[in-house]
């Protein structure tokens, strides 16, 4: 047999073959495609920041806003970067550096300012700083290592602990509007807020519900349909009780399966994962 030529510096034909092949994948797609992914992030790192001005200018719900239209961004951006086939080491590296604006100091921000921690002096900083470096470290963890179980994240998502920020300001914000008298105390919304920080950086398994089938599962269709339901119905409330219930529900799952020794099945030991844009970080 001939011996193999790539051993002398010579390019095997099929890597040869197999790069042609991408180029002219490339030249039938239109360029915007291959941008499109980073306008989004881009966009999810525009609201971040918008948000931390609106949250230090007085406006605290238009700042939760901003955090959930950053939210949304992030779940894009991923998928448009596996559509338009443009996934890259340099695209996955500025999603995190979006993702740390928009859910590591962006909610930090906003809880600093809505609840008034400054009034707490130090420990008021600590404590929602340690929010900040739980998100940081919970991204440059998931860049670096694949969840151990399939179907779950090792950690609060950032995006999901963000939201909760998001949905605790816009439920706070219905019981003053409707003279409940409730008052949250700023001690704990700053043990709330490094709670979340915390949890970030645990390896609590979380569902992803990336598996959910709602066109051959009934029942999940008849959840997420009654979901929606209250969603529209009154937002304030179903989005806090959904964001404490998910962020519960990690602790909660792993002490059942500690308990009922019933763990997860880990999934096999993986390369390291493709530089793709992913979201719910």
């Amino acid at each position: 047999m001939e011996p193999r030529r790539e051993a002398e510096g010579f390019e095997v034909p099929h890597e040869r073959f197999r790069r042609r092949r991408r180029r002219r994948e490339r030249r039938g797609r239109p360029r915007g495609l291959y941008l499109l992914p980073h306008l989004v992030t881009t966009a999810g790192l525009f609201f971040g920041f918008t948000a931390i001005v609106h949250a230090f200018g007085g406006a605290p719900d238009r700042a939760a806003l901003f955090i959930l239209l950053a939210a949304i961004c992030d779940a894009l951006d991923g998928r448009l970067a596996r559509f338009a086939h443009s996934a890259s080491r340099f695209g996955l590296e500025y999603d995190s550096i979006a993702d740390i604006v928009s859910f590591g100091v962006a909610p930090a921000a906003l809880a600093y300012s809505a609840a008034g921690l400054d009034a707490l002096g130090r420990p008021g900083l600590v404590l929602t700083f340690l929010y900040t470096v739980g998100a940081a470290l919970r991204l440059a963890r998931f860049n670096v290592a694949p969840s151990r179980f399939p179907g779950r994240f090792e950690g609060l998502p950032s995006p999901a602990a963000a939201g909760m920020v998001a949905a605790t300001q816009w439920f706070v914000s219905f019981l003053a509007e409707n003279d409940l008298g409730f008052h949250v105390p700023r001690v704990l919304v700053a043990l709330g807020v490094a709670s979340l920080g915390l949890l970030m950086v645990t390896q609590f398994p979380y569902r992803s519900f990336k598996e959910l089938d709602l066109r051959h599962s009934y029942g999940t269709l008849v959840v997420v349909v009654f979901v929606l339901l209250l969603l529209i119905q009154e937002p304030s409330i179903t989005l806090f009780a959904i964001g404490v219930g998910y962020a519960l529900s990690g602790p909660i799952e792993w002490l059942w399966r500690w308990k009922t020794k019933r763990p997860l099945l880990e999934a096999r030991p993986q390369l390291p994962a493709e530089a793709v844009p992913r979201s719910n970080a």
